[in-house]
C-alpha cells in the first residue's frame, strides 16, 4: 500500500478502534442497574413523590444526560422496571398452561410443591429488594393491584374447574377476587418479613391455603 493511501476494507490501523456494540449495550445495562438500585434506596428512604431526577443522578453517580439518554423522568423509569417484572411473571405463567385442580390434588397428596410456584417464588425472591420498595408505603400504589391482577388472578383462574370457568357468574367473580386477593397478601408478607421461608415453602403453603378446610390441621 502506497503511503498516504487509506487502508483496504477490513484491515485497521494500529490503534484504530472498532464500534463495539457489546461495549456499549455492558454500559447502558450497567447505567440501568445503578439507576434501579437508586431509585429502591430514595423509594426506602424518602418515598418516590419525594425523588428527583437530580436525586436519581446523584446516588446512581451518573449525570443527567446519561438519565434522559434512556428516561424521559423517574415515572418512565418506575414504568420501565414494572412493566419488566409483569412481563417475566406472565412468562412464567406460561407453565400453569393445561394445569386443572387434580394437578394440585397429586402435587398436594405427595406433599410435593408445584414447580411453577416454585419457579414464581424464585422469581419473587430475586426481585424481593424492588418488590419491598415498589409496594411499600412509599412506593406505587398502582403497583400492587396489578400484580394482584396478573399474577393471582390468573393462578385462580386457571384452576377453577371447566364449568365455573365457561360460566363466570357474580359468585365466581367474587371468589377469584377473594383468593387473587388473599395470594397478594401472601406475597407481601413474605417480602414484608424478609422471604424467611424458601420458594419451596412458600409453594407449599400457596397450595395448602387454597385446600384447607375450617377445623383442619395446619401442617404442611
Amino acid at each position: 500500500m502506497e503511503w498516504g493511501e487509506r487502508p483496504k476494507s477490513g484491515l485497521r490501523r494500529r490503534g484504530a478502534r472498532v464500534p463495539d456494540s457489546a461495549n456499549t449495550d455492558r454500559r447502558i445495562a450497567r447505567s440501568k442497574r445503578a439507576l434501579r438500585a437508586a431509585l429502591i434506596e430514595l423509594m426506602e428512604e424518602r418515598g418516590l413523590d419525594n425523588v428527583s431526577v437530580n436525586d436519581l443522578c446523584a446516588r446512581a453517580d451518573l449525570n443527567r444526560g446519561t438519565f434522559y439518554n434512556h428516561f424521559h423522568d423517574k415515572d418512565e423509569l418506575l414504568t420501565w422496571l414494572e412493566d419488566e417484572i409483569i412481563a417475566d411473571l406472565e412468562r412464567i405463567q406460561e407453565q400453569m398452561k393445561g394445569l386443572t385442580v387434580m394437578d394440585l390434588v397429586r402435587y398436594r397428596t405427595r406433599k410435593q410443591p408445584l414447580p411453577f410456584l416454585v419457579d414464581l417464588f424464585d422469581y419473587l425472591r430475586d426481585q424481593g429488594d424492588f418488590l419491598h420498595a415498589v409496594t411499600g408505603p412509599g412506593g406505587d400504589i398502582r403497583f400492587a393491584p396489578r400484580l394482584r391482577d396478573s399474577v393471582c388472578a390468573n393462578l385462580i383462574q386457571s384452576i377453577l374447574h371447566e364449568r365455573y370457568r365457561e360460566n363466570p357468574t357474580p359468585f365466581v367473580e367474587y371468589y377469584v377476587a377473594f383468593f387473587a386477593t388473599a395470594y397478594l397478601g401472601v406475597i407481601e408478607h413474605w417480602i414484608e418479613t424478609g422471604m424467611k421461608e424458601s420458594s419451596e415453602e412458600m409453594a407449599l403453603i400457596a397450595m395448602r391455603l387454597f385446600f384447607i378446610k375450617p377445623g383442619e390441621s395446619i401442617t404442611l
